[in-house]
């Protein structure tokens, strides 16, 4: 039988996976395996790089070997991963050089201020698409090369290579010092804070503003075709690496939207709302992102995204931080056992605020706090928390494209939590839409190497595939949700004036 399996690497911020789909986009295996959270200092995240391609590679062997297949069954790898984590490591001994700097992190926010000071704002925008913050790679990367010993001297000589982790993943899996590629994708690129996305090459005037020797940057490519075969012995066979896209452009295009218009947004450790705006870089004045989509031969396609930096992970602090919840299981009835969050508001700032705010000193705060309020209205709080900045993302959406989509496609762990989605559905004034396979990430990136072999042969063949498995349809009138988001604002404003620092 020919070879129609397609396999996907799901490299998030908290796990790596591995799932395997019919082409069809049925799932015949998934393995999973989370890994080691860094804080070193408040504000600063870190992971182990070595540590994520010990776990992206035994969840690969380990979805093979649950399933009964083997390498010989896979038609191509797709490959998707968190975006903008920044990663330095030795060309010839493929060790990594410092810890990687996760997306989260926010060391990088004084240099940040002082670019902006610098007057290149504007500038970086009309070239990126994006604005001047620590959540991208650029001054990550800029960071490392001024704090690590040697690593300048050595990036210049060609020695280090940067990427985000999807070039780390695609160097090991092609080879790694014996031959790897050093590769990225438009997608992923483009959320380096160095990327043209209009020239789609490394911008020259940026890098020469934050000091970054280019010898260190991967290619970038379209986000389908040929990155690589696997190498020999990793998977029990050589395979073709045949599509990357960072997580959220994957998850847009593995959820269908493949015209001008069409929405989904993605609820995962942090919340990702992304609009195809087709062949025009449409620019944000409402603190939105522009930025690419994905490259397929016939061009490139475009998005607005807002981003949101703590969605789920608002979820996972209560289980994690506070103890208050076993697991996110539980959050569903717990919010519904309460007929409302009982004036509770939950700003969940802890990395600062994102989309439309860009507020890297915002902290997280519980406002309204009786004692009345109870273990439910914290969780419910919590959820409707994410729900609001989903709210605040289509508002500026919607001002910036003149777009006010009539359906929200949804995807993500939270997306199985039925409460959140009519809730969100209630906030917006929207359907909101769950698909059969809630990890359209995954199914994206296999989607792309799908088109990358061949397996599909375009846009329209794979919008068949995609199945609806609920609608969470708006009920009541606008007056009660209106309410709660203008209440949900003052919170924002609130936690927005809270500055420590003024009392030392």
């Amino acid at each position: 039988m020919a070879a129609n399996l397609l396999m996907a690497l799901d490299q998030g911020t908290t796990s790596s996976r591995a799932m395997i789909f019919d082409p069809d986009g049925a799932v015949r295996s998934i393995a999973q395996r989370e890994f080691t959270q860094h804080y070193p200092q408040p504000g600063w995240v870190e992971h182990d790089a070595a540590e994520i391609w010990a776990t992206q590679l035994d969840v690969a062997r380990r979805a093979l070997a649950e399933a009964g297949l083997s390498a010989g069954d896979l038609a191509a790898v797709g490959l998707t991963n968190q975006r903008e984590t920044t990663v330095v490591w030795d060309r010839l001994t493929g060790r990594p050089l410092a810890p990687g700097i996760v997306w989260q992190c926010r060391r990088t926010a004084a240099m940040c201020e002082d670019l902006r000071r610098q007057g290149l704002e504007d500038e970086v925008k009309r070239r990126t698409g994006l604005v001047i913050d620590a959540y991208f790679s650029g001054t990550k990367l800029a960071w490392l090369l001024d704090k690590v010993p040697g690593l300048r001297e050595r990036a210049e000589r060609g020695e280090a290579l940067f990427g985000t982790i999807d070039s780390w993943l695609i160097w090991n899996l092609t080879g790694g010092p014996d031959g790897g590629r050093h590769l990225t994708d438009y997608s992923n690129a483009s959320r380096t804070m160095l990327f043209n996305i209009h020239d789609l090459a490394w911008d020259r005037f940026i890098l020469e503003r934050l000091g970054i020797p280019e010898a260190m940057l991967p290619e970038a490519r379209p986000s389908a075709g040929d990155f690589g075969l696997t190498a020999k012995g990793l998977l029990g066979g050589r395979v073709l690496l045949a599509g990357v896209a960072g997580d959220q452009q994957a998850a847009l295009f593995g959820q269908g939207c493949f015209s001008p218009g069409l929405a989904k947004n993605t609820y995962g450790t942090g919340c990702f709302l992304l609009l195809n705006t087709g062949a025009e870089a449409v620019p944000s004045k409402s603190g939105l992102l522009t930025t690419i989509a994905w490259g397929l031969p016939g061009g490139v396609t475009y998005a607005l995204e807002g981003s949101v930096f703590i969605a789920g992970a608002a979820v996972q602090w209560l289980r994690d931080g506070l103890g208050i919840i076993a697991s996110a299981g539980e959050t569903e009835a717990l919010a519904r056992s309460v007929p409302d969050a009982g004036g509770v508001y939950f700003v969940p700032a802890f990395v600062g605020l994102g989309a439309p705010y860009w507020d890297m000193h915002a902290r997280g705060a519980l406002l309204g706090l009786t004692r009345g309020t109870t273990r439910p209205h914290l969780v419910r709080a919590a959820l409707e928390a994410i729900a609001y900045q989903t709210r605040d993302l289509l508002e500026a959406m919607s001002a910036d494209s003149g777009v006010v989509p009539s359906s929200l496609r949804v995807d993500g762990g939270a997306a199985r939590n039925d409460f959140l989605l009519q809730f969100q559905a209630d906030l917006l004034g929207v359907t909101v839409e769950r698909p059969a396979v809630t990890e359209t990430t995954a199914f994206g990136a296999a989607c792309l190497a799908g088109l990358g072999v061949g397996l599909y042969h375009d846009l329209e063949h794979l919008a068949g595939r995609r199945r609806v498995e609920r609608r969470f349809a708006a009920t009541g009138s606008r007056q009660q949700p209106d309410r709660l988001y203008r209440a949900w604002q003052a919170a924002v404003r609130a936690t927005r004036g809270f500055r420590p620092e003024v009392a030392e």
